[in-house]
C-alpha cells in the first residue's frame, strides 16, 4: 500500500514538473519603425489647400512609444537606416544632434544606412559609438579577420516571448556611400566589405546563417533592413532575400523609399513573409503587432497628436540654430528648377536625363574655378544621384540650395585624361534610356550632368562595362553608348570633339573625383590641382549670388540671360528650360 501511495506520489511529481517546463503562453508584441528618415526632424505635410503644418517628427514617436508602453504593450523601437544625413540639419554637425534625438526618442536598435556613412569611416563609427542604441548588421564585416563588425542580431524578450531583430545592410553601401570609405589609406585594398555577391549568394547566405542562429534563441526572426525593393537593387532587394532564405517572420525595410503598408511574399520553402517600409522623410511610422497567435499585422501612422516635451525641445532647438545660419535670402529664381518631370511629379527624371536643376549644379562648378577661383577648369561634373529636390521660383537662400545638395560634399579640381571622362560619361549612362522590369524608367545616381561638355548617348548599345564584385568600374567597355562627346573651348568659344589622349582639367565632388563615389574608379589616379575649395551647397550658393539682373532690394536674379556663364559665346545655357540646355541628347 505504501509502495502505491509512493507511486501516485511520484507520477504526480513528475505531471507537476512537466506542467511547469511547458512554454509559456505568447504574448503580442509591437515593433514602431522608421526608415529614410533622412533628418528631416522639420518635416512639413502640405493639404489639398496647400496649407503647410509640421508633420511627424522624433517628438511624436517618442510619445507614441511611450503611449503604449504605459498601455501595457511590449514595444521595440528599430530604425532601417538613412537616419543620420540628408538635410542641413544633419549635416552642420555631421549628424551628432540627431542621434542625440534618436537616443532620447528611445530606439532599441538600428540597420545602418549606406548614408550613415556619408561623413567619412570615422564618423560613421563615432555615430555607432554614440548611440544608445544597438546598430545591427548581418552583411557588414572585415575584410582583414572575415568577422562581422556589428552584431548580426539581437534577442528581445517579453514575459518568455522572445523576438529576434537580425540587421541587414545593403551590399550597395560601398559605391552609395564612397569606396574610399571602406578602403586604406593608400586606396590599395578595401578593409570592410559587405556580404553581397554578384549573384547575391553570398549576401543569402549571410542572412540565413543569422536567420537559423536567431532561430535557436527566438521565437519570431524580424529582418531589418536596409535593402530596398528597386529592380536596379537586384540581386540584393528585400524581396530577393526572402526568396532565398527560410525562417523570416517579417522584413522591415528601407533604402528604396518605397511605401510598402503590408505586402506578403514567399520565402523560399513557399511560407508567408510580411514585408513592409514606411516611405522617406518621417511619412509615416510603422506599427507592426505580431499577436499571441503569431498573426503580423501592420499600419502606417500618418499623424499623432501626443509629443514629448523633452525631444520636442531638442528638435526646436537644432532646427531653430540651423534655420537661423541657413534662411538667409540670397537671390530670386525666376523659373523652378527640377529634378522631376514637370509633365508628371512623381517621375525623377534627373538621374537618367539633363534637367535644368543638373545643368546649374554643374555650372556653379565649372564658374566656380574659371572664375572665382581663376583656375583652368575644362569639366564639370554633378551625379544626378547629387542633386535630390526641385527648387521653387521665387526667392532662394542657402537653405535652398542645400536641401537640392544634402550631402556636404567638397569639390575638388584634378587633372584626367580624355580616356577618362569618356568612361565616367559611359559608366554614368549605362542604364539611360532604359525600361526596369516594373516598367518604370532605369534610374542611376551616377548619371552625369555637365557643364563645358555636351554628349550624346545611343541608347540601342547595351552597356558592356566591366565592374568589380562591389559593383565598382573595372575597365573601359568593348563599345559605347556614349558618343560624339565635345568640350567647350574658351579661347575658341566653341564645342571640340574630345580627344582621348589629352589632358583635362575636371572639376566636382570629392565623392566622385577622388573617393570613387557611385563606382566611378577611372578618375583614381587623378592627379589633385585644389580641394576643399567648399561644400557643393555653398557653391551653387555662390554662383546663384553672381547672377545680374539685381533687383531694387539688391537681390540677384536666376536667368539664363542674368549668368555670368553668358558671357561664354555660343556656351549651352537655358535655365528656363526643366529639360535644360541640350547639352546630352539621345538617339
Amino acid at each position: 500500500m505504501k509502495k502505491l501511495k509512493l507511486g501516485v506520489l511520484l507520477m504526480t511529481l513528475v505531471m507537476a514538473l512537466s506542467a511547469c517546463s511547458k512554454p509559456a503562453p505568447k504574448v503580442p508584441v509591437t515593433i514602431l519603425y522608421t526608415n529614410d528618415v533622412h533628418t528631416y526632424v522639420n518635416n512639413q505635410v502640405e493639404d489639398a489647400d496647400g496649407n503647410k503644418s509640421r508633420g511627424l517628427s522624433y517628438g511624436n514617436l517618442a510619445a507614441l512609444k511611450k503611449d503604449l508602453v504605459e498601455a501595457g504593450e511590449n514595444v521595440i523601437l528599430a530604425d532601417a537606416g538613412d537616419h543620420s544625413q540628408g538635410t542641413a540639419y544633419g549635416a552642420l554637425d555631421e549628424g551628432k544632434q540627431v542621434i542625440d534625438i534618436m537616443n532620447r526618442t528611445g530606439y532599441d536598435v538600428a540597420a545602418l544606412g549606406n548614408h550613415e556613412f556619408d561623413y567619412g569611416q570615422f564618423r560613421a563609427f563615432g555615430i555607432m559609438d554614440q548611440a544608445e542604441y544597438e546598430y545591427l548588421s548581418c552583411t557588414f564585416y572585415s575584410t582583414e579577420t572575415n568577422e562581422l563588425v556589428l552584431p548580426a542580431y539581437k534577442v528581445f524578450d517579453f514575459d518568455g516571448t522572445k523576438v529576434a531583430v537580425v540587421g541587414i545592410s545593403t551590399p550597395e553601401t560601398i559605391t552609395k556611400s564612397s569606396p574610399a570609405y571602406f578602403m586604406d589609406e593608400k586606396m590599395e585594398k578595401y578593409t570592410y566589405g559587405f556580404y553581397g555577391g554578384k549573384d547575391g549568394k553570398e549576401l543569402y547566405d549571410a542572412v540565413q546563417k543569422a536567420i537559423d542562429s536567431a532561430k535557436k534563441e527566438a521565437d519570431y526572426v524580424i529582418a531589418l533592413g536596409h535593402l530596398g525593393v528597386d529592380p536596379s537593387s537586384e540581386p540584393w532587394t528585400s524581396k530577393d532575400v526572402i526568396a532565398n532564405t527560410t525562417g523570416l517572420t517579417a522584413f522591415i525595410d528601407g533604402h528604396s523609399h518605397s511605401e510598402v503598408e503590408c505586402e506578403t511574399v514567399k520565402d523560399k520553402k513557399g511560407n508567408d513573409v510580411v514585408l513592409t517600409q514606411t516611405g522617406c522623410y518621417f511619412a509615416a511610422v510603422g506599427k507592426m503587432v505580431i499577436d499571441a497567435e503569431g498573426k503580423v499585422t501592420v499600419e502606417m501612422i500618418k499623424e499623432y497628436d501626443n509629443v514629448d516635451e523633452t525631444v520636442d525641445g531638442m528638435v526646436t532647438t537644432l532646427v531653430d540654430g540651423v534655420d537661423a545660419q541657413l534662411n538667409q535670402k540670397i537671390a530670386v529664381l525666376d523659373a523652378e528648377m527640377r529634378i522631376y518631370d514637370p509633365k508628371d511629379d512623381s517621375l525623377r527624371i534627373v538621374r537618367r536625363m539633363e534637367t535644368n536643376a543638373g545643368d546649374f549644379t554643374a555650372d556653379g562648378v565649372y564658374w566656380f574655378f574659371n572664375e572665382s577661383e581663376g583656375l583652368d577648369c575644362d569639366v564639370a561634373i554633378a551625379n544626378g544621384g547629387g542633386v535630390r529636390a526641385n527648387t521653387p521660383a521665387g526667392d532662394v537662400t542657402y537653405a535652398s540650395f542645400k536641401k537640392v545638395q544634402p550631402f556636404g560634399n567638397v569639390c575638388c579640381l584634378v587633372e584626367v585624361t580624355g580616356q577618362n571622362i569618356l568612361d565616367a560619361l559611359e559608366w554614368g549612362a549605362k542604364v539611360a534610356g532604359n525600361k526596369a522590369e516594373d516598367g518604370n524608367w532605369a534610374e542611376s545616381g551616377g548619371f552625369l550632368h555637365v557643364a563645358g561638355i555636351k554628349y550624346t548617348i545611343d541608347t540601342s548599345v547595351t552597356s558592356n562595362i566591366p565592374t568589380t564584385e562591389e559593383g565598382v568600374w573595372n575597365g573601359s567597355p568593348e563599345t559605347y553608348r556614349v558618343c560624339d562627346v565635345e568640350v567647350y573651348n574658351r579661347e575658341t568659344k566653341r564645342y571640340e570633339p574630345l580627344d582621348l589622349t589629352k589632358t583635362y582639367t575636371i572639376g566636382g565632388s570629392n565623392y566622385i573625383l577622388r573617393s570613387i563615389g557611385d563606382g566611378m574608379a577611372m578618375f583614381k589616379d587623378s592627379v589633385l590641382v585644389k580641394d576643399f575649395v567648399g561644400e557643393d551647397y555653398l557653391i551653387s550658393s555662390a554662383y546663384a549670388q553672381a547672377f545680374g539682373g539685381v533687383d531694387s532690394d539688391g537681390f540677384p536674379h536666376i536667368t539664363t540671360e542674368n549668368s555670368p556663364l553668358a558671357a561664354y559665346d555660343n556656351y549651352l545655357l537655358d535655365y528656363e528650360n526643366a529639360y535644360g540646355a541640350g547639352r546630352i541628347t539621345f538617339k
